[in-house]
């Protein structure tokens, strides 16, 4: 019988150095991958750190810049309520003396009763206008808030009519 046992040609079969030396070679490697990748992250981290820091910035600046702005716009929105105020106030009180002056017309074209009324509406929208010159606008807005709470369909109402001759007048 022979024998048929295999015996690897020696060529062939790689040395136990240099399969241990390919080891070593990929560990290195692998392990400088390694360091790459952490080299990498701390970089993104810290860029990251810095845009965060950026926009941090600028979110307060904005925010400051629009807490300037919300002040300014009060400013000037409450400046033009006083002045809608005074000409109310002065218009009412045109109106006012325009019906007390007619009151005598009024007596001698429809009776002495209708200029007694009309003397009445004057007296009334004079004293309105004095009570509303003297008001602040936060008293004058706490008024409307406890109007509104107490009668919402008439406040409604009177917004809708309001709205609706402004939107008349200002149609033209």
């Amino acid at each position: 019988m022979t024998d048929t046992t295999f015996t690897p040609n020696d060529d062939l079969t790689p040395e136990p150095t240099a399969k241990a030396e390919a080891k070593s070679h990929f560990a290195k490697a692998v392990e400088e991958a390694k360091a790459g990748a952490q080299a990498l992250g701390k970089e993104a981290q810290g860029r990251a750190a810095e845009v965060r820091e950026k926009l941090h910035h600028q979110k307060d600046d904005l925010a400051s810049k629009s807490r300037e702005k919300g002040a300014e716009a009060k400013d000037v929105a409450y400046d033009y309520a006083k002045q809608g105020k005074a000409k109310a106030t002065e218009g009412m009180q045109k109106f006012g003396k325009l019906v007390e002056e007619n009151a005598p017309l009024i007596d001698e074209k429809l009776g002495v009763q209708y200029g007694n009324y009309a003397r009445s509406v004057a007296s009334t929208i004079n004293d309105t206008a004095s009570r509303l010159n003297e008001k602040s606008l936060e008293d004058i807005g706490e008024d409307l808030r406890t109007f509104v709470r107490e009668k919402p369909a008439l406040a409604v109402g009177l917004a809708a009519g309001v709205g609706y001759m402004l939107a008349r007048i200002l149609r033209r």
